[in-house]
């Protein structure tokens, strides 16, 4: 039998994070339980209410967030807060696939506007990888805001 899972980040600031990987991946920041959010609304301005109402600390609100696949069909990627940085390459990180039907330099060129656009969300270019066939179709990896590696692929 198969299992879901959840990816989790370690974050200085989870709501950034959030922020950041849902326009990344296209996903949304779900809204507090029982709160139906209005059209445009912004979800974390709603759990900070919510928390508000149900006690929690205002030093707390921006201790975990989410995002989730509006189509329900990739993880839910959870953000929780720690207070160490982050002092080495990641060993396992994500593929953001930006290019999965494209070749030469048709790809590349769709990974470089995904990359531009990422870039002005606060992600920074690191290295573009050129396609060496018949292994390789061609990368760029990125980091987040808060430095995790990705890539382009």
């Amino acid at each position: 039998m198969s299992r879901t899972i959840q990816v989790t980040f370690d974050a200085h600031d989870p709501a950034a994070q959030s922020r950041f990987w849902a326009e990344a991946l296209g996903y949304v920041i779900p809204g507090p339980p029982g709160v139906a959010l209005a059209d445009g609304a912004d979800p974390l301005e709603a759990w900070r209410e919510f928390l508000t109402r149900i006690g929690v600390p205002a030093d707390q609100h921006n201790s975990r967030s989410a995002i989730e696949d509006p189509d329900g069909d990739g993880p839910r990627v959870f953000f929780q807060q720690v207070p160490e940085d982050k002092v080495a390459k990641n060993r396992v990180h994500l593929d953001v696939r930006a290019a999965p039907d494209l070749q030469g330099e048709e790809r590349m060129a769709a990974l470089e506007a995904e990359c531009d656009r990422l870039t002005t969300l606060g992600a920074r270019r690191l290295q573009r990888h050129e396609p060496q066939p018949p292994m390789g179709a061609g990368h760029i990896v990125m980091a987040d805001p808060e430095g995790n590696e990705f890539c382009l692929d």
